[in-house]
């Protein structure tokens, strides 16, 4: 298979709001992948995407091996605004990240912009997180940000979000949260195994489903995505793009976001 930007657009899944150890300088993108000496780095650019081609695990990661194609003509099919959206970012694939890091990114992306979760994220990282043979360091484990202290927590920029990320560590080591179970419980159940920890809303917890653990069927509704669907599908949930309503989701939210449909109000790529 030959990739071309409209199967997968480094630039539109990497900026579609759902990863935040990403990067670009001069066209060349990197992103990293992994808890602490697991981390991987990738350094790559859309004219040459061999590297993702060739490599199991940047493929798996990509989702190189789910058809976007057919989903793409499903939604454009039956819905006029999902044509427009998905003409707008043809290029975004949901990412198979690990389930802990997504889980811990989204719980610091509450009441945060895209700009502001990379920095904290990365102080994270640096202060925290430890790092492989090339010198790359990777997301903290659970284990590691259980013993944190808040102080040392806050000083990454996390605010009350400190409290909720050792929250959600303990609960990860006490077994609380099963990633396994995650992954295939129904997802009623999934989500209140969640949202039973304190500072797991509906919201992040619908994020960690969709971005961590790929479950395609969790459509999660921010403040872009509540405003979308007042405008084009009122009175209506995600139940109505059916199995793959997360990929629906992440085409409008994008163009929600960043194209100013919304009445001119956008937020930066």
């Amino acid at each position: 298979m030959i990739l071309t930007e409209n199967m997968l657009s480094l630039e539109q899944t990497l900026l579609s709001g759902q990863c935040f150890r990403v990067g670009c300088r001069d066209g060349l993108w990197t992103v990293r992948s992994g808890a602490d000496e697991n981390v991987r780095e990738l350094n790559i650019s859309q004219n040459d995407l061999r590297p993702i081609e060739e490599d199991p695990y940047w493929s798996n990661f990509f989702d190189l091996q789910t058809d976007y194609e057919a989903m793409k003509k499903y939604f454009s099919e039956n819905w006029e605004v999902m044509r427009k959206a998905c003409l707008y970012a043809p290029g975004i694939r949901i990412l198979r990240q690990n389930s802990w890091e997504a889980l811990a990114c989204f719980v610091v992306s509450q009441n945060n912009n895209i700009k502001r979760i990379m920095g904290i994220v990365e102080r994270l990282c640096l202060r925290f997180g430890k790092k492989n043979s090339d010198g790359v360091s990777g997301f903290p484990s659970a284990q590691t940000l259980a013993d944190a202290p808040l102080d040392k927590l806050r000083d990454c920029g996390l605010g009350f979000r400190d409290a909720y990320i050792r929250n959600t560590a303990t609960a990860v080591l006490d077994g609380n949260i099963d990633f396994d179970c995650l992954k295939s419980e129904d997802i009623e159940k999934a989500r209140k195994m969640l949202t039973a920890v304190k500072g797991i809303g509906p919201k992040v917890a619908d994020c960690a489903l969709l971005f961590g653990c790929h479950r395609l069927d969790c459509f999660p509704m921010d403040v872009w995505m509540k405003r979308v669907m007042a405008c084009y599908f009122d009175g209506c949930d995600g139940t109505i793009f059916g199995k793959n309503a997360g990929v629906a989701q992440q085409y409008l939210f994008h163009w929600g976001r960043t194209s100013g449909i919304l009445g001119g109000e956008k937020e930066e790529k």
